[in-house]
């Protein structure tokens, strides 16, 4: 039992003094309560921990939904323990501990529900209770556990998030009571030490069991870590999650945070994800070996990135010319590849005429492509051998993931956190979180997604409606400001409703945007009704603003400003207001972005 455990709590003496000491769920609020504050340092100089409000709000969001099973209709208890023990000191401690109470309540409450923070000892404490088991009783917790045989897990976790959860809540247990030892030692407090060297000679890990058992479900941990260990798998049971990491890095170097969204996939198909993703890794593993080089090693970097495109099918030879640095035009890099309905065969270059399709420019030659043959077929050969597990596809020059890979990728990327929807989610999005997400995604898949959103509205004005106006606030003054507005030039115009356009007219961002849609269905407008901001832009996001010669831009620039009223000066001054962001880079290159 816990309280054997960590002695010198004063759980006694507060238990005496409080009503509700013959309430069993009082009390085991209050074991848990007590004994996490002292962990955590508490002072105990008056024989009970003090409940400082920092203490409280870290017990009350962290601890608790770490460590700490609560049957559902018993969580109120332990905020009430916290409350009766402030009430015991004198001052203000009181109502400072109630103020934290009040202002974690929230919090304290979604983190203990919340499936993500389950560990395999909560989440098997809550199925043992559902099956009546009494979590007190530790033969009981036994034969409840073996009439389980397996068990269910919550909707949306996978065993990998309980895994990861479980091992985190390990180390920090495993941490609070190595120092609360050190501290006890290092300075013996009044109230006597909270673990005996008799508790710490068995192990610092026996400790722990023993907690979790008391705080979850009596005899729990024994029968996890052994007869039913299979029930809740450690570490070295996925060993994909080298690759989910892998595909973690590539998510931050496109992104930089894991809350930015990949696009969904168009189609994923139900498996069995981790032995596909076991099946994965070993393909993975297999390539890092020499005779796959020099592009076995980037497998990872070509799972995100295609998966990144939506899943459409990417180009073998214009992927082998990027790793050769070769100019490839920017606006054909996310250029979808039309999938051959023929099996993949030895691998062959695509002709001229097809690789200037693929990477742009007009003076490639048949010497240029016999240069790229060696790259390509070996980069073929590391994509066939990932193939072979049929989450890969390789036909002809295509090659991309299978609708159960793209279901892997996807679920190697939860694992990890990455924000990774499927086309149901991204439908039931607000138009703003649609907008801020697309802003970060290719074109053409932008384009398709924004579509499919539409189309589940039934295309209707008032959903057009909403998402043009997303796209004149979203990002707005930022650095991403012109990706979103960029957006519009995605959206299929031809079709949607002339009173949603009109109605955008005014913008001060796509106004114009909005316009030239108008004359392009050819309908009326009326360019008086656009505000100067939403002209500079449009005229701004015209500029030739990738690579290629600043003298193009230059010239771009001087046609637009000899037909803008007041010249040059006025130009960059209406483009430097509506976004200074995009000003400085498209125009600072030709010293004109603080021009007038």
């Amino acid at each position: 039992m816990a309280e054997t455990v960590l002695t010198n709590t004063g759980l006694d003496s507060f238990l005496e003094g409080a009503p509700e000491r013959r309430d069993p769920v009082f009390v085991r609020a209050a074991e848990a309560v007590l004994g996490l504050l002292a962990l955590r340092g508490a002072d105990r100089g008056t024989g009970v921990p003090e409940p400082t409000p920092p203490l409280v709000r870290q017990l009350l969001v962290e601890d608790l939904p770490t460590f700490v099973y609560a049957p559902p209709g018993t969580l109120h208890a332990y905020p009430a323990v916290v409350g009766a023990l402030a009430a015991r000191f004198d001052g203000t401690l009181h109502h400072e501990v109630a103020q934290a109470v009040k202002d974690a309540a929230d919090d304290f409450e979604r983190a203990m529900t919340d499936p993500g923070n389950l560990t395999w000892h909560r989440w098997y404490a809550s199925l043992l209770r559902t099956c009546g088991a009494d979590l007190a009783d530790p033969e009981d917790v036994r034969r409840r556990l073996a009439a389980l045989d397996g068990a269910p897990l919550p909707d949306g976790v996978h065993r990998a998030d309980l895994m990861g959860r479980t091992a985190l809540a390990d180390v920090l247990l495993a941490e609070a009571l190595t120092r609360a030892y050190v501290r006890d030692a290092e300075e013996p407090p009044p109230a006597g030490p909270l673990l005996t060297d008799h508790a710490v000679a068995t192990g610092i890990g026996q400790v722990a069991a023993a907690l979790q058992d008391r705080w979850t479900a009596a005899g729990l941990a024994e029968q996890l870590a052994g007869p039913y260990a299979r029930f809740a798998p450690g570490p070295e049971a996925f060993p994909h999650l080298v690759l989910a990491d892998a595909l973690l890095d590539e998510h931050l170097d496109h992104y930089g945070d894991t809350a930015a969204p990949v696009p969904p996939p168009p189609a994923i198909e139900a498996g069995p994800h981790e032995a596909d993703a076991d099946a994965l890794i070993t393909a993975v593993e297999e390539l890092s070996e020499e005779e796959f080089e020099p592009y076995g090693g980037e497998a990872p970097h070509l799972l995100y990135v295609v998966y990144r495109r939506g899943c459409s099918a990417d180009s073998v030879a214009r992927k082998a010319a990027e790793y050769e640095d070769w100019s490839v035009d920017p606006a054909l890099e996310d250029l979808p590849v039309p999938v051959p309905a023929e099996a993949s065969g030895p691998y062959t270059v695509p002709p001229v005429p097809e690789l200037v399709r693929l990477l742009g420019g007009t003076e490639l030659t048949e010497a240029d492509r016999a240069r790229l043959e060696g790259p390509a077929r070996d980069l073929a050969t590391v994509l066939d051998r990932l193939a072979a597990t049929g989450l890969v596809f390789r036909a002809g020059d295509a090659f991309g993931l299978t609708p159960r890979g793209a279901g892997v990728v996807r679920y190697l990327l939860r694992v990890r956190d990455v924000a990774a929807p499927d086309a149901a989610e991204v439908r039931a999005w607000a138009a703003t979180d649609l907008v801020a997400a697309a802003g970060g995604w290719p074109g053409c898949v932008a384009a398709g997604v924004l579509a499919d959103w539409l189309h589940a509205r039934g295309d209707t004005a008032e959903a057009w409606s909403e998402l043009l106006a997303a796209l004149g606030t979203v990002h707005a003054g930022t650095a991403d400001a012109a990706a979103v507005r960029g957006l519009f030039t995605v959206l299929d115009t031809s079709t949607a409703p002339p009173d949603a356009l009109r109605g955008a007219l005014r913008d001060p961002v796509i106004g114009a945007y909005a316009h030239q849609a108008l004359r392009a269905r050819g309908e009326a407008s009326d360019l008086i009704q656009v505000r100067i901001s939403a002209r500079a832009l449009f005229v701004l996001d015209a500029l030739p603003a990738k690579k290629g010669p600043l003298e193009s831009r230059r010239g771009a620039f001087d046609e637009a400003a000899a037909a803008w009223p007041g010249g040059s000066a006025a130009l960059v001054r209406a483009m430097a207001a509506a976004d200074r962001h995009e000003t400085e880079r498209v125009l600072g290159p030709l010293g004109l972005a603080s021009a007038g």
